[in-house]
């Protein structure tokens, strides 16, 4: 649990300080390239699933539900696949990166399907 509210911090150090670089020092190329948008929705996401991540470490800390533990290791693969191929995407241009996209959705998907199916053991 120590090492998930670790991660946990630095996804949200790392929210703020990317957030900040593409909102101040990114936005003027962003706008340019037209990528400001999938940027914008990459550090969204980033930051949903930061608190969600944070949350699942609390309720494994206080149920001991290994279901709560999969799901905070499967918001942190959905992290780091979906908004990090959107973050540099929106650098690079690079298209295969937008289309693995997806699958960090997918992550994402299934660590929210754990965890309600994971609360109902509560």
């Amino acid at each position: 649990m120590k090492i998930q509210l670790i991660i946990s911090a630095i996804l949200g150090f790392l929210g703020v300080a990317i957030g900040a670089f593409g909102a101040h020092g990114l936005k003027g190329i962003l706008e340019v390239t037209g990528k400001l948008e999938q940027f914008e929705t990459a550090n969204r996401y980033h930051w949903y699933h930061t608190f969600a991540i944070f949350g699942t470490a609390i309720l494994f800390y206080t149920f001991n539900l290994s279901g709560f533990q999969t799901a905070n290791w499967l918001f942190l693969a959905g992290v780091i696949v979906f908004s990090g191929s959107l973050y540099i995407y929106s650098l690079t241009g690079v298209k295969w990166l937008a289309m693995i996209t997806p699958i960090g959705g997918l992550f994402l998907l299934l660590a929210w399907a754990l965890l309600l199916w994971t609360l109902t053991k509560i």
